[in-house]
């Protein structure tokens, strides 16, 4: 059980875009208590690019205890065939392993990008991909036990996706080179959930937006919508947005949501001990923050 009273609660819905800024890159935070989260600003320019959130977010846990939510998979299938990649002889110990391999694979992409784990064709990694480049030979839209649990909800993608509107793929690999990083840089003051077992000053956790709005009975696809916006906040404890706030892009009610059900389900000792009926989901997998 991690027993942390956090003093913020940062939800992140993420991009895998190329380039230095990512306009679906939206950041929130919720302060603890109940007022409605907010949109954070980047530091200079229109948009966030992943190194800022870097900069920005370790700054943040030094200075506060932090929940952050992000939305991407923090890993791929394992319980499934035992391993991540059938085929190919390669000793795991654990998932930050995984990370390591991405980091290692794509180091010459800026700003966090991962696509050349899956473009370089001197690997074999492509052959597990559906990427603009084809669709692997070894690929199969394989599922994480926190995703077969989250379909009772709604579905997600399978995260060796790498191509159309539903690429969860290019994103989660950023995202594995950013907790990389972030584990590396910050250490002791975050834990990554559910794979470290320590109990960290801040926590890191994946996260969903889609099935919290459908958790709330809400339809994600009205995201335009503030009363719909307002009625999932409410549902999970929170202060509602001011009326005359419409958002701009689905990436922000996303962000603004998730703060607020990280903010309401952190004091829920269901979700946070929801992996352990899996080794592999505590070890190799993740879990989505939420998902009972």
């Amino acid at each position: 059980m991690i027993k942390v009273k956090f003093d913020k609660f940062i939800g992140i819905d993420w991009s895998g875009a190329k380039g230095p800024n990512q306009p679906g890159l939206q950041v929130a935070v919720a302060e603890a208590g109940a007022a409605a989260p907010k949109l954070i600003p980047p530091p200079k320019g229109k948009w966030w690019g992943r190194n800022e959130v870097l900069i920005w977010l370790s700054r943040t846990i030094k200075k506060s205890k932090v929940l952050v939510g992000f939305d991407f998979a923090f890993a791929y299938a394992h319980a499934d065939l035992g391993c991540y990649f059938p085929g190919i002889e390669m000793n795991f110990k654990n998932v930050m392993d995984l990370w390591a391999l991405i980091e290692d694979t794509c180091q010459e992409g800026d700003n966090f990008y991962g696509g050349s784990f899956y473009q370089r064709k001197e690997l074999s990694f492509h052959r597990y991909f559906l990427s603009p480049y084809g669709k692997g030979d070894l690929y199969a839209p394989r599922k994480r036990v926190t995703e077969l649990y989250c379909g009772k909800v709604t579905t997600p993608h399978p995260v060796m996706k790498c191509i159309g509107a539903a690429n969860v793929g290019t994103g989660s690999l950023a995202g594995m080179r950013f907790l990389h990083r972030l584990k590396n840089n910050l250490n002791q003051k975050i834990t990554i959930w559910p794979f470290e077992k320590k109990t960290g000053n801040s926590v890191a956790v994946e996260i969903f937006p889609r099935l919290y709005f459908k958790q709330a009975g809400t339809n994600p696809q009205h995201w335009r919508n503030p009363e719909t916006i307002n009625t999932a906040l409410e549902f999970f404890g929170s202060k509602t947005l001011s009326e005359d706030w419409t958002p701009n892009r689905e990436d922000e009610p996303d962000a603004l949501l998730s703060a607020a059900a990280l903010r309401n389900l952190a004091s829920n000792p269901t979700i946070w001990s929801a992996p352990d009926i899996c080794s592999s989901a505590k070890n190799y997998e993740g879990w989505i923050f939420g998902v009972k």
